[in-house]
């Protein structure tokens, strides 16, 4: 027996199809939906925790840069400190410089010359005096250029002849005026100099003792 369908079999399949359409269309719409509200809950997360990260970097920077106002700021202080302690130290190694110039001047001066006033000013030395001839007052700068612990660079400034006035002419003596500015060191380049000294001493060879000559042979 053969069964024939009338019914509008097409139009059923076609709405059936469409329905299934906007079921899936409204499913994706809906997951969709819901990842992308997951996806922008993650990223809002991200957002804050990156957020706070930020915060806690800057807030670090700042209490860096605090501590490094700190640390200048006590550079600084220390610095004051080594300074007025080197002024101290000065002072303290300065004052017996007096001392060591007269005496450095009393070793250094040649006879024939007689000072007549010393003059200091800081490490440099202006010295005055009468000298019989120019012969004394080269001895005088060669004893402060090579000889003297305490002065050095010795330099001319003035030198000129005056002649005694004595009451007989045959006493009359010619005399120099002079004046020599030297620079006067201080006690601890005069320490250095001395350890510098001593230790060339200790490492340079000592010299072989020069061999005693033989005896000549003795006559008969």
């Amino acid at each position: 027996m053969i069964l024939i369908n009338l019914l509008p079999h097409r139009e059923e399949k076609r709405r059936l199809r469409k329905q299934a359409f906007f079921v899936g269309l409204g499913i994706s719409v809906v997951a969709g939906a819901v990842i992308s509200a997951l996806w922008y809950g993650v990223q809002q997360q991200m957002m804050s925790a990156q957020q706070e990260r930020n915060a806690f970097l800057v807030a670090a920077n700042k209490k860096l840069d605090e501590e490094i106002k700190d640390v200048s700021t006590l550079k600084g202080e220390i610095e004051a400190l080594k300074a007025r302690q080197r002024a101290v130290e000065d002072l303290q190694t300065d004052r017996n410089m007096p001392v060591y110039l007269l005496n450095e001047l009393v070793r250094q001066t040649p006879e024939g010359i007689y000072l007549t006033a010393v003059k200091q000013d800081g490490q440099s030395v202006m010295v005055s005096g009468v000298a019989q001839s120019n012969e004394r007052v080269s001895e005088f700068l060669r004893n402060t250029n090579t000889n003297s612990e305490w002065l050095e660079h010795p330099e001319l400034q003035e030198i000129k002849a005056q002649v005694s006035n004595a009451k007989d002419a045959r006493d009359n003596k010619r005399l120099f005026e002079f004046s020599v500015k030297v620079g006067l060191k201080r006690p601890q380049d005069v320490s250095a100099a001395a350890s510098a000294a001593s230790g060339v001493a200790k490492t340079t060879p000592s010299a072989s003792a020069p061999k005693p000559a033989a005896s000549a042979a003795s006559l008969p």
